[in-house]
């Protein structure tokens, strides 16, 4: 009982018959307010359920706009997301700690593997598109690049801006941290040119940084920086660079439209990963991820929306 409550219950005393009624009838008022709670309202203090979404920092914006909107279209629900990394999330979902894990690149099959050891059966959900941008300091001249230019950049082969058309600097390489999808992608499909065999990797003098925020902040600093973020991560002040798939080819900049016609050369689909088919709660929430109010929000947050189909190669 509050200190309320008992102040009351003191100083309350019944002395005939009109008072002692008025009495009752508080007695009931404050019993109601000051008592436990009654089973109905804690269950409506308490979500009926609980999603854990953890994974890729290039998805977890996306993921928390998502989970905000969602929540608030159904209070009895609770979504929690936390970042760390595609690695991580993939790593969650093999421990069987998460329900859905965010990754901005396709599982590996050592990954299935060890999941499956532990009785676990991934499911692949494409959620959204995603263009990576190259990025520099809108100081820097250069405007365009071949993709053998840039895995030349990122492998130490170029080492100076002046060698493809900018001023006397030395070049500043920035990547994300191994553990993130976006930088396994981008070693795979730039530096590696998408090639199985070739075993390219950066340059030993690479800055590894934890973030998307991480990059932009330096490349804003650093007029000699070159870096790469997910499209929906690039802010207005900063330069993106056109990017040819092959010298004397078009150079196209990453857009919504550039990523569905493939003409942009780094693109990807970004996924969240599933024990086995979803049920239920989970398969509702998914269904509402690809419904068209949902993807509405990628095109917001400037991702490219899984509805918009690919046109075939």
């Amino acid at each position: 009982m509050s200190m309320t409550c008992r102040i009351l219950s003191t100083i309350i005393r019944p002395v005939n018959r009109t008072i002692l009624l008025v009495t009752a009838f508080i007695a009931i008022v404050f019993t109601s307010s000051c008592g436990p709670a009654s089973s109905a309202e804690t269950a409506s203090d308490s979500p009926a359920a609980y999603i854990e979404n953890k994974g890729s920092d290039t998805i977890v914006n996306l993921a928390l706009a998502w989970a905000e909107k969602y929540q608030g279209d159904h209070p009895d629900i609770r979504i929690s997301v936390t970042g760390g990394g595609s690695g991580t999330g993939i790593a969650s979902l093999i421990n069987g700690t998460v329900d859905l894990a965010n990754a901005s690149r396709q599982i590996k099959q050592e990954e299935i593997d060890q999941a499956k050891s532990n009785g676990i059966e991934p499911v692949e959900h494409i959620i959204a598109r995603d263009a990576i941008a190259v990025i520099v300091n809108p100081e820097n001249p250069v405007e365009q690049l071949t993709l053998k230019q840039i895995s030349d950049i990122y492998s130490g082969k170029i080492v100076n801006w002046k060698e493809i058309g900018g001023e006397d600097r030395p070049i500043v390489r920035l990547s994300r941290e191994t553990n993130s999808g976006t930088h396994v992608y981008f070693l795979e499909t730039v530096l590696r040119l998408s090639s199985k065999e070739d075993k390219t990797l950066f340059s030993m003098d690479t800055l590894l940084l934890p973030s998307s925020e991480g990059i932009i902040s330096e490349v804003r600093q650093n007029p000699n920086a070159i870096g790469y973020d997910g499209l929906g991560y690039v802010p207005k002040d900063l330069k993106m660079i056109a990017i040819a798939k092959e010298a004397g080819g078009t150079y196209v900049l990453p857009s919504i439209e550039t990523v569905n016609d493939k003409t942009y050369a780094i693109a990807r689909d970004l996924y969240m990963y599933t024990n086995g088919q979803p049920e239920g709660l989970l398969k509702e929430y998914l269904d509402w991820i690809l419904s068209p109010e949902a993807q509405q929000i990628v095109a917001d947050l400037g991702f490219v929306p899984a509805l918009i189909p690919s046109p075939s190669p």
